[in-house]
């Protein structure tokens, strides 16, 4: 199978590719002063938000769906109308998704695909200008 036939999902490696490319998204919003205001619409603990928005990205990237049997279904804008969201909050959560998908061995074409796509589901979830 030629890599462009590959899912991103099976490209990352997986499960534990999605997963760890999550955890560093996490990291990085948890560490980055630069990421603190969207780090401050997170409560405490990362671990619940890593563990929805990984099941979510192994569906998402082309893997299995297993998000709605796990939390419900989801549409993206609206599970995040209730959080302030202007152009410097989805910038942050850009930058963050960024320096994930650096660390991973991806090739650039791919990163760009996929900060391409993350960008507009990014802009979708604005709630102010």
């Amino acid at each position: 199978e030629a890599a462009d036939e590959k899912s991103p999902y099976e490209l990352l490696g997986g499960d534990a590719g999605v997963r760890k490319l999550t955890a560093d998204f996490y990291e990085l919003m948890d560490t980055l002063p630069e990421a603190a205001t969207i780090r401050a619409m997170h409560k405490g603990d990362l671990s619940t938000i890593t563990d929805k928005l990984g099941t979510f990205l192994i569906g998402w990237l082309g893997g299995p769906q297993r998000y709605q049997e796990r939390f419900g279904r989801v549409i993206i804008p609206l599970a995040h109308k209730p959080f302030p969201i202007g152009p410097a909050e989805r910038d942050q959560w850009l930058l963050c998704m960024h320096g994930a998908l650096e660390k991973t061995s991806l090739d650039a074409s791919m990163k760009a695909r996929l900060m391409d796509s993350f960008g507009r589901m990014a802009e979708m979830c604005r709630t102010k200008d």
